[in-house]
């Protein structure tokens, strides 16, 4: 597939993944507490969700009527293909039922096995990330890059605290109270997709976590790799996406945060 009909799919798909996220802005607020499952612990989940992901496939499908889905929430048949789209209809649920404002629509698309499109549209604030392959990264139409020529103790850290896995608890507290006294800051926002547009843009210098899903950082990992960044897992490999660990960073950094993640895991 060429960058130009990337493009042209992406662009199709952006006003797919803005309906979606009209609604999610319409049901703010108004979901009762039995409207809200536990699909596992600490894992909510509402109507909100299921409705934004079949909104996501109907439109999709429209546009690659012969893709398949993985999808967060299942209201479609999960299947494998040459082109398959990776959805988190709303990442960042318990912030969005908590009325936390970061919350977000998270989009890819797999082409043969890469992934080559990336949304993420942050619901509340309206800004819109995207990507495509060989196309670079955008924040609202204007070209996006990791920050550069930077240094561990300039850097802004992103990371996503433990929440259903921890049994490596120990670990990441050991990774965090080095980078607290190596780094500026670090944060939590609890939205894993929102974290990768905020380095791809330059706001952070690099996001860690573990314990995610491919639909939690497919979208971000083409906005971070067209950027100009870095992603590998914490063993410095590839497996990323299936994996459940991810570290992308500045190329500036990367290396030392890399080591700084083998050093505890």
């Amino acid at each position: 597939m060429t960058t130009d009909q990337l493009e042209d799919i992406c662009k199709r798909a952006c006003e797919v993944v803005k309906v979606a996220g009209t609604f999610i802005l319409e049901q703010a607020g108004k979901v009762s507490p039995e409207q809200i499952e536990t699909k596992a612990h600490n894992s909510l989940v509402s109507y909100v969700d299921k409705q934004s992901e079949k909104i996501l496939v109907k439109g999709l499908s429209e546009i690659l009527p012969d893709a398949t889905f993985l999808t967060e929430e299942e209201t479609v048949d999960q299947k494998e293909g040459p082109l398959r789209w990776i959805i988190d209809p709303l990442d960042g649920t318990t912030n969005f039922l908590h009325q936390l404002p970061c919350y977000n629509i998270s989009v890819a698309l797999q082409v043969e096995d890469r992934l080559s499109i990336g949304i993420v549209l942050d619901v509340q604030k309206g800004e819109l990330f995207t990507a495509w392959t060989g196309g670079g990264a955008y924040l609202d139409g204007r070209r996006i890059y990791v920050r550069d020529n930077i240094e561990l103790a300039d850097a802004m850290i992103s990371t996503g605290f433990p929440y259903y896995d921890f049994g490596l608890t120990d670990q990441y507290l050991k990774t965090l109270g080095v980078l607290m006294q190596r780094a500026r800051g670090i944060r939590r926002v609890g939205a894993a997709a929102i974290d990768l547009a905020y380095v791809a843009a330059g706001r952070y210098d690099t996001f860690f976590e573990y314990s995610l899903q491919p639909y939690d950082v497919a979208a971000g990992i083409v906005l971070i790799i067209e950027a100009g960044g870095r992603v590998n897992d914490f063993q410095g490999n590839q497996d990323y996406l299936f994996g459940k660990q991810i570290v992308a960073s500045s190329p500036a950094i990367h290396d030392e945060m890399l080591q700084i993640l083998l050093e505890h895991f």
